[in-house]
C-alpha cells in the first residue's frame, strides 16, 4: 500500500542529502566538525527546524502533509532521531531519519547496535519489562518479542508467518507486546481489551487477537466497545469483565508501559520482532526461511553461550 510513497519519500530525502553532502565536498576549506564530551547531552533539532526541512523538502507537492512524532536523542552519541508521520492520499507512514551534531546534516537508514554481541543489551533491556501474554516453552532458546498494532493491516498481514515458525520450531516462545499507533483510532482501546483477555486466559487471548485482525475492516473508533467485548465472549473470556477491565487505568498503564518498553529498544513502527534482541523492523518483507534461519542460529547461538556462561 505505501510501496510506492515509501520509494518517493526516500527518494526526494536521499537526494537532499546527496546535494548536501556534493556541496561539502566541494568546499575549498572545510570546517573540521566539532566533536562531543562522551556523556554530553544530545543537541535536538527544535520543531520549528525540523517543520522548516520538512516544508523544504516536501513543500512543493500539496497532498502530503506531515505531525512531527518525536524528536529524541538516538542511540548513537550525539545524533539526534526524529520521527514523524507523513499523509497522503494512499495513508499514513511514519518516517525516521537523523540529524548530527552541528544541526546540519541528516542521516537516513537505521541505527544498529555493533559489537562482538551487539544483540544483548535489547535482549534484556526486553526480558526485564515484557508483561505481554506468551506462548511456547519459558526456558526455549528463542524469545520473540512482537510489538503490534491490532488495527494495524501489516500486523495482520504477518500473523501467518509467525504462527507457522511457532508451530514448526519448538525452540521459539512468542511474547505479544501491545504497540497502538497514535495513527488508528481504536487501537489503544483494543490494547486494552487484549490486555485484560491476556490477563483473564493465556488461551484465549491468542483467538482474541486474531479474531480481532480478521474483523478489523468490521470496527470503528464508534463501535470499538460492542465489537471487541463481542469478540472476547467468542474467545472464551467474559465479555463485559472485559469491558470493565479495559476501562480501569491501572490497565491504560499496563500498555503504557509496553508502548515505553517499545520505544526503549527503538520501535517505532508495526509489527516490529526481536529475536532474542535482533530487531527485525520489516518483517512482512523477509522470506520465511530466511526467518526461520535466524531463529535456529539464534537458538544454537543461545545454547553456546549458555554452555560458555556468558548468557
Amino acid at each position: 500500500m505505501f510501496g510506492n510513497f515509501v520509494v518517493v519519500i526516500t527518494a526526494l530525502l536521499l537526494a537532499t542529502l546527496a546535494g548536501a553532502q556534493q556541496k561539502a565536498n566541494s568546499a575549498q576549506h572545510p570546517k573540521p566538525a566539532e566533536t562531543q564530551p562522551k556523556g554530553a547531552a544530545t543537541a535536538l533539532p527544535s520543531e520549528a527546524t525540523v517543520n522548516a526541512f520538512l516544508q523544504q523538502t516536501f513543500g512543493y507537492n500539496s497532498a502530503l502533509s506531515w505531525k512531527i512524532e518525536d524528536i529524541k536523542p538516538s542511540p548513537a552519541q550525539g545524533v539526534a532521531e526524529v520521527t514523524v508521520m507523513i499523509s497522503s492520499p494512499e495513508g499514513q507512514q511514519p518516517s525516521t531519519f537523523y540529524v548530527t551534531a552541528d544541526g546540519e546534516h541528516a542521516l537516513l537508514g537505521e541505527i544498529i547496535p555493533f559489537g562482538v554481541r551487539p544483540f544483548d543489551a535489547a535482549r534484556k533491556q526486553l526480558e526485564k519489562g515484557i508483561n505481554g501474554p506468551s506462548r511456547g516453552a519459558a526456558d526455549a532458546p528463542v524469545t520473540l518479542v512482537e510489538f503490534s498494532d491490532l488495527q494495524c493491516p501489516h500486523c495482520k498481514e504477518a500473523q501467518p508467518t509467525v504462527d507457522k515458525l511457532l508451530t514448526e520450531n519448538k525452540n521459539v516462545r512468542l511474547v505479544f507486546q501491545n504497540f497502538p499507533l497514535p495513527s488508528h483510532d481504536w487501537a489503544a482501546k483494543a490494547a486494552y481489551y487484549a490486555d485484560c483477555v491476556g490477563r483473564n486466559s493465556s488461551d484465549a487471548v491468542w483467538k482474541f487477537i486474531q479474531s480481532v485482525y480478521d474483523a478489523q475492516k468490521e470496527i470503528s473508533a464508534a463501535n470499538a466497545d460492542e465489537k471487541l467485548k463481542g469478540l472476547a465472549d467468542a474467545a472464551g473470556a467474559k465479555g463485559d469483565d472485559v469491558a470493565t477491565c479495559a476501562a480501569r487505568p491501572d490497565t491504560a498503564g499496563r500498555v503504557e508501559h509496553s508502548v515505553a518498553l517499545g520505544k526503549s529498544v527503538d520501535v517505532s513502527g508495526t509489527p516490529t520482532l526481536f529475536v532474542n534482541g535482533r530487531k527485525i523492523g520489516n518483517l512482512s518483507g523477509m522470506p520465511y526461511e530466511a526467518l526461520k534461519s535466524l531463529v535456529d542460529f539464534s537458538a544454537k547461538e543461545k545454547t553456546s553461550n549458555a554452555t560458555k556462561g556468558n548468557d
